[in-house]
């Protein structure tokens, strides 16, 4: 309102300068004019600013008004959007961060839970492989003595044929078992175990 208060002041005041300049003798000019030309210029604008401040104004100054409303309630509503966004960038930073953790820990789990099935494996596999390893031997030893044993029995056989053969000499069963046994028994003690 001061504005347009201003402007009819400053139109009154052009407007009486140059009623005043053309009472001087000067020629006429565009802003030239006598008293009446100055009262019916200020009564058109002052109708033209009553009409435009009824019509014009009214509806302009609602409408900035409504769209000055429009962009306060923007950028409040930009401002919490940008903090909700903040909020949630940051839950999800600290579920991103929390994830990490887990993943982490499941891995160091994995990790650890693989090195103790690996020496729980290799401890298995060792004594399974002693286990084979004293089976062997024993069945080793085994089979030597049945080997040896047999061998024994086949020596003694023969040297009892032999020694049949060269006394020329039949022995009997009973007689052929107890020199076998014995011959057995000569070798065992004589051979090193």
């Amino acid at each position: 309102m001061k504005r347009i208060q201003g402007s009819v002041f400053l139109i009154c005041l052009a407007c009486g300068g140059t009623a005043l300049a053309s009472e001087g003798g000067e020629s006429p000019s565009l802003f030239t004019g006598d008293l009446g030309n100055i009262i019916w210029t200020l009564a058109t604008f002052l109708v033209v600013l009553i009409v435009l401040g009824k019509f014009a104004w009214g509806p302009i100054l609602a409408a900035l008004q409504k769209r000055e409303a429009f962009i306060r309630e923007s950028l409040e509503k930009a401002k919490n959007d940008r903090d909700e966004a903040q909020r949630v960038l940051k839950e999800y930073a600290d579920r991103i961060s929390s994830a990490r953790a887990e993943a982490t820990a499941i891995v160091e789990e994995g990790r650890k839970n693989g090195d103790l099935l690996h020496h729980k494996i290799e401890e298995t596999a060792k004594t399974e492989a002693q286990a084979m390893i004293e089976r062997a031997k024993r069945e080793i030893g085994i089979a030597r003595d049945t080997a040896v044993k047999d061998v024994y029995t086949l020596s003694a056989r023969l040297a009892t044929e032999m020694a049949g053969r060269i006394i020329k000499k039949e022995l009997n069963g009973k007689e052929h078992e107890r020199l076998i046994s014995e011959s057995i028994d000569e070798i065992v003690k004589a051979v090193p175990t």
